[in-house]
């Protein structure tokens, strides 16, 4: 027998600077199934991970807020801790990059770069707020784009027609915090000589550790040439010092990597088993496995092997990349109620149903994964009621009013045993190459042989027919037995239907091994419903706790019986908060039809980039003949709050003017516009 690996695993670091969502879970479920698939299996499998705690915007937030930046990062601990654990992801430890373990690792790290020749220092000139007396990061300067004209764009690009530019090429630029007409002044800043590990870099990420999607993408960069990386900050700024440099603090992109080890340190303070330098020293022979998003790839794949491997640390075994997370096929939207908190869903349904669907659609790969909210009803109830739980419930029973709840000895069908024992290498494989779908494939593939067992035995006819008491045990004993096998399968999935299983069969702990036995001669403990179907009312519930719920003011003006026109009274003063709030987005009217039924309302079906929206619109005295305006582009509030009418739910509004009656105007917007751009 082979000597259990020695693995520490990580996922990436969530922002402190908001509340974890689908999307994120999708990173972390994978990640807990792997490592709880090696713990399974008998490995020593570390899992550790941090909130991400520094930066600017964490800095600004917590002023707003007015709280100290150590209270925000906290608070969000405890949320993001508390989402993580009902989610079932166990973490070994969950730490924060605001550590002490992770300013010693970071100034350590920097000291040896820097000693070795890797850091070099020069004058940048930057765009300043004389009014907030700080230095400003692209996304926090907006001005005219020098391309197009197009105002209030951010600093390095713009959404409109998509030129990407410094942001001193910006025209009349403007501070986004404090509205303030930036200066030029100059810094001097610190850079990481990534150029120095180029021949290192290019043969690292081709030597297996990346997916080949990855590597040739990351061969892309290699290729163009690598640039020195920026690496500081100018006070104000949270984060860390940089040592021997007053007002100087590091990125923070520099340090969060870094949290890998500072929270396995911190652990290994608790821990007297482990050992850092087992771990993290040039020389380890460890595994060491970091799972992250395709958005992050450069910074894990170039910049910090290239940091470890510099200040004399080891490189990562494998760095395992998966793609983003869509909703019913599309980018998650607030106002569809598809982007989905993660205690959104927790409150309105059970983690494990999650946990499942994501292992059925994870592949290897990096493509996207969708959640279908209608196919993850469909395949939690069949797949996990309908197949697994299924043949408890089926057998269970019997066992229990025809021999008191003891298995009895015997296997009625080696053949089928057979089948199952042979399969558990390949999905064990499976579950090592994070196949998850091809592991789930296979599991519900045994657990159909299994229930059509049952179903052809029929022990419910055989309990009616004299003398066949014996094959009844004998074919329930059996499908009892298979139900454990499927629970072990997937028990790195589903560790609380795995727990409540093991209360129903009476047994320890179940592990991998165990699949190689059966039950024989074995007293059952009651049968419990051990999960309830999916109600498709819960799941619209979700949607629509999801959904924003923004009050959109509006000014009008009103004709009198004259057809003189007559200026209502304004609303309320908003704030300008409330105003930034409104999404106005370009849409292309793809069909435009009457309403039956309504005298005022046409229906448009509108393409806004990336998804089609259904509108209700009271303009139809005013376009009589709907089709003329199909193709033409409007304007649409696109975060209003659906509202459900008579005719059925409407996703937005269409900007119009004018009097009323046949005097409606659609509003449209400039020549060049695209469907999907926001109008600011």
């Amino acid at each position: 027998m082979s000597e259990p690996r020695k693995i520490l695993v990580t996922s990436a670091l969530p922002y402190a600077n908001g509340s974890i969502h689908l999307g994120h879970m999708l990173e972390y479920i994978q990640t807990d199934m792997w490592v709880r698939f090696q713990k399974h299996r008998g490995n020593q499998c570390i899992y550790v991970c941090a909130d991400d705690a520094h930066g600017s915007a964490i800095m600004l937030r917590a002023e707003k807020e007015g709280i100290t930046p150590e209270q925000l990062i906290d608070n969000v601990k405890a949320e993001h801790s508390a989402d993580f654990a009902d989610f079932l992801v166990d973490f070994d430890n969950f730490h924060s990059t605001h550590s002490d373990e992770n300013r010693e690792l970071s100034s350590m790290i920097y000291t040896r770069l820097r000693d070795a020749g890797h850091i070099a220092t020069r004058s940048i000139t930057q765009y300043f707020d004389p009014e907030k007396l700080m230095f400003l990061a692209d996304r926090f300067i907006k001005g005219t784009c020098p391309k197009c004209g197009t105002e209030d764009q951010y600093g390095d690009n713009c959404e409109k027609c998509g030129a990407t530019y410094a942001p001193t090429d910006l025209k009349n630029p403007k501070s986004a915090i404090s509205g303030a007409t930036p200066v030029l002044k100059e810094s001097q800043h610190f850079f990481f000589k990534l150029p120095d590990f180029d021949a290192m870099l290019k043969s690292w990420t081709r030597s297996g550790t990346l997916q080949e999607a990855v590597a040739n993408k990351i061969a892309e960069w290699l290729d163009a040439g690598l640039q020195q990386w920026d690496i500081s900050r100018d006070a104000p700024y949270f984060g860390f010092e940089i040592p021997g440099e007053p007002g100087k603090y590091f990125y923070v992109w520099l340090d969060a990597p870094i949290g890998y080890m500072a929270s396995f340190k911190n652990l290994c303070a608790r821990r007297p088993d482990l050992d850092f330098d087992a771990y993290w020293a040039k020389d380890s022979t460890t595994e060491l496995y970091h799972f992250i998003g395709k958005d992050i790839v450069n910074f894990h794949a170039l910049f910090w092997p290239a940091m470890l491997e510099g200040a004399g640390f080891r490189k990562p075994t494998a760095i395992n990349v998966h793609g983003y997370l869509t909703v019913n096929g599309q980018k998650m939207s607030k106002s569809r109620g598809t982007f989905i908190k993660a205690r959104t869903y927790l409150d309105n349904l059970p983690p494990e149903y999650l946990r499942y669907y994501y292992a059925a659609k994870l592949s290897r790969g990096v493509d996207d994964l969708d959640l279908n909210l209608e196919d993850f009803v469909q395949k939690v109830n069949s797949d996990l009621i309908g197949k697994v739980v299924n043949i408890a419930s089926r057998c269970a029973g019997f066992i229990h009013k025809g021999n008191a709840g003891v298995l009895v000895a015997g296997n009625a069908a080696p053949e089928l045993t057979d089948a199952f024992l042979a399969a558990a290498p390949g999905i064990a494989e499976a579950y090592e190459a994070r196949d998850f779908a091809r592991a789930m494939r296979e599991i519900m593939g045994l657990a159909d042989r299994a229930n059509a067992y049952i179903a052809d035995k029929a022990p419910w006819s055989l309990a009616k027919q004299e003398g066949k008491q014996d094959e009844v045990q004998a074919v329930c004993a059996l499908g009892i037995n298979l139900f454990r096998q499927l629970v072990i399968f997937l028990k790195p999935v589903l560790p609380l239907l795995a727990a409540d299983a093991e209360k129903f069969l009476n047994v320890a702990p179940l592990t991998w091994g165990d699949h190689l036995t059966l039950l024989s001669d074995h007293q059952l403990n009651p049968f419990l419903a051990l999960m309830t179907r999916i109600d498709p009312v819960k799941v619209q519930a979700m949607s629509d706790a999801s959904k924003e719920d923004l009050t959109v003011s509006q000014t009008s003006v009103a004709p009198q019986g004259n057809g003189e026109l007559v200026k209502e009274p304004l609303a309320a003063e908003i704030d300008f908060d409330a105003f930034a709030a409104v999404d106005l987005r370009v849409a292309l009217i793809l069909k435009a039809e009457h309403v039956e039924g309504a005298d005022k309302l046409l229906r448009l079906t509108l393409d806004i980039g990336d998804e089609q929206r259904n509108v209700f619109s009271g303009i139809k005295s005013a376009y009589p003949n709907p089709a003329e305006l199909e193709g033409r582009l409007t304007m649409m509030i696109a975060n209003l709050k659906p509202r459900k009418m008579r005719f059925g739910i409407s996703e937005g509004m269409v900007m119009a003017a004018g009097p009323g009656g046949e005097e409606i105007y659609l509003l449209s917007p400039d020549s060049g516009a695209k469907p999907g751009q926001r109008i600011k």
